[in-house]
């Protein structure tokens, strides 16, 4: 079975071709970092036009790169929320026109269990349940809870800015560009600055870092931005291992699950790994380049979900949550 993905959910605009839930036969990524670097950010509409311009090139490239065509496609997947509204727009307006023109079934992916998926790429899904994900993006924070291949639970999550939205408005305080992972983590130097930890003493899985933020920006023009980079980067892996590791006390996960763009930052998947060895916990992390929003996930994750009928669309309004997630 071959699923065509879609994904647009923010900046980047990617499609792929994956068989049987496992092969990746094809995947794409037009990234937008530079038209939004200047910026410093990304604006929402210019990224929905860049979309709209990037679309069907995309997916011409796709198919002559791959040799193959529609009539080898089983089934269309698209990322139906979260994101940015007009992003999703194109995406979805792209799947449903061609379900509806090839006479192809739909299959309605949510973003955080695509990237929840994206550690199964070339892999195998585990066998035993339940496992614990934490995905750390730019928009999004969350421990989720993996009670099977296709039941998903938010256990806990940011209150206020992601961790990727955190380093982004930092490494603008400090001067160092966008994105802001990359840049932080070039420019970190171990020296005498300390930040407070947000929140890791609270019994919740909830997070915080505005106001990691804020104590940074106080004292931004007097310490060294080295400085200011390393104890940043470290004080939010350490609140997200000291989360993670009480999720692992309280749920007894069978695997554990590092996904988002933040999780290329080789400081937080060094900190997630000894925390899995520590605990012994079988563990999962995607390769570097489906840490980011990629197609090839929602094309992945399309095919072990499908067996939920309610998953199977040609209609549907556009950012809805996933039914899979409960509360």
């Amino acid at each position: 079975m071959i699923i065509l993905g879609i994904e647009t959910s923010c900046d980047d605009t990617a499609v792929a071709l994956v068989r049987d839930g496992h092969e990746v036969l094809g995947s794409l990524v037009s990234s937008q970092v530079k038209l939004h670097r200047k910026f410093g950010g990304i604006v929402p509409e210019v990224a929905s036009r860049k979309h709209l311009e990037q679309m069907l090139p995309l997916l011409d490239e796709l198919f002559k790169t791959t040799h193959l065509s529609k009539d080898d496609v089983d089934a269309i997947a698209v990322t139906n929320g979260p994101g940015l509204l007009g992003s999703l727009l194109i995406g979805l307006s792209t799947a449903k026109t061609l379900a509806y023109v090839w006479d192809k079934p739909l299959i309605a992916v949510d973003h955080l269990i695509a990237h929840i998926y994206s550690n199964f790429i070339n892999k195998v899904l585990p066998k035993q349940y339940p496992g614990l994900a934490l995905i750390v993006s730019g928009g999004h924070t969350e421990l989720v809870l993996v009670e099977n291949n296709n039941k998903f639970k938010i256990i806990g999550g940011t209150r206020d800015d992601a961790a990727g939205e955190a380093f982004d408005k930092v490494a603008k305080i400090l001067g160092l560009g966008y994105p802001g992972g990359p840049a932080i983590a070039k420019v970190a130097k171990q020296g005498d600055v300390v930040l407070p930890r947000p929140m890791i003493n609270d019994n919740s899985f909830d997070l915080s870092f505005s106001g990691l933020k804020t104590a940074l920006m106080r004292i931004s023009k007097t310490a060294p931005t080295s400085e200011l980079a390393y104890e940043f980067q470290l004080a939010i892996t350490d609140v997200l291992v000291s989360k993670t590791k009480r999720a692992i006390r309280k749920f007894n996960p069978k695997f554990l699950i590092l996904s988002g763009g933040v999780a290329a930052n080789q400081q937080l998947r060094d900190k997630i790994l000894e925390l899995a060895e520590e605990k012994k916990v079988l563990h999962y992390f995607p390769e570097l380049r489906y840490c980011m929003d990629n197609a090839a996930m929602v094309a992945l994750a399309a095919y072990y979900l499908k067996s939920s009928q309610k998953n199977l669309w040609y209609n549907v309004e556009v950012a809805t949550e996933s039914s899979l997630f409960t509360n």
